[in-house]
């Protein structure tokens, strides 16, 4: 029996990177997954929760809770930060409701990250992907602390065909995305982007692969700015090419 999962599009892929979103779909597709998409959702909460405006993310917290409620099965999001909102954010957003805590603690149970699913919940590395040339893996900031996914985009990386998987140097460091923190902090978060950008060219690799839209945009914009030719793709584009 096929499995049938609730894609939780995110903000970012929705406005900005839809082909993300195809090419998720296209994966899933061909790992015997069907993908439904409740038209409802809309923003998680999590920049308001980020900036500590409490009563602006609750509302948008509880909209998409009462969204996926009327849905079954798995909720799968394409982006660590946004998975580990909805995981963890919520039971802190909602401690002090004891009724609103059991529905999102419920819902929490539901989520898994793209990569954290295909490995951990459908036993899947090898989708037959193909990408000739070098790699490099950033692990974004909520994916590797905030959910401990480290493992799994790079069993799948290591899978792909015709591909060399580099090391990235001082790999952990954050991009100086953030979230908020590039618009709070934009002087940090531009010196941040100077190192990523600077250790992405010692790997000598033309591209970047990032699992969360907001790496992605913080450092394609900062390779455009200082007028490189590298590019930063999701893992969904690369497990998408044949």
């Amino acid at each position: 029996m096929t499995e049938t999962v609730q894609l939780f599009i995110t903000c970012l892929i929705d406005s900005f990177f839809p082909k993300i979103g195809e090419a998720m779909v296209n994966v899933l597709n061909r790992a015997g997954v069907r993908v439904d998409f409740p038209s409802a959702q809309t923003c998680c909460g999590q920049p308001a929760f980020n900036a500590g405006l409490r009563s602006v993310a609750r509302p948008l917290a509880m909209h998409t809770i009462r969204v996926f409620e009327k849905t079954n099965g798995v909720i799968l999001i394409p982006s660590g930060s946004c998975a580990a909102m909805v995981r963890y954010g919520y039971l802190e957003l909602f401690k002090d409701d004891p009724a609103w805590l059991e529905r999102a603690a419920a819902l929490a149970k539901r989520v898994y990250e793209f990569t954290e699913f295909l490995v951990d919940v459908r036993g899947i590395t090898d989708l037959s992907a193909c990408w000739p040339g070098k790699l490099a893996y950033h692990p974004s900031c909520h994916l590797l602390r905030g959910l401990g996914v480290d493992r799994q985009p790079r069993a799948l990386l290591a899978a792909v065909k015709d591909a060399e998987v580099v090391e990235l140097p001082e790999r952990e460091d954050c991009c100086g995305f953030g979230g908020i923190f590039s618009v709070e902090h934009p002087e940090l978060s531009a010196e941040f982007l100077k190192r990523k950008i600077a250790n992405f060219e010692k790997t000598e690799s033309p591209t970047l692969v990032v699992a969360d839209t907001g790496c992605l945009m913080h450092l394609q914009g900062g390779l455009a700015r200082q007028g490189k030719s590298q590019r930063v793709v999701h893992i969904a584009e690369v497990l998408n090419r044949l």
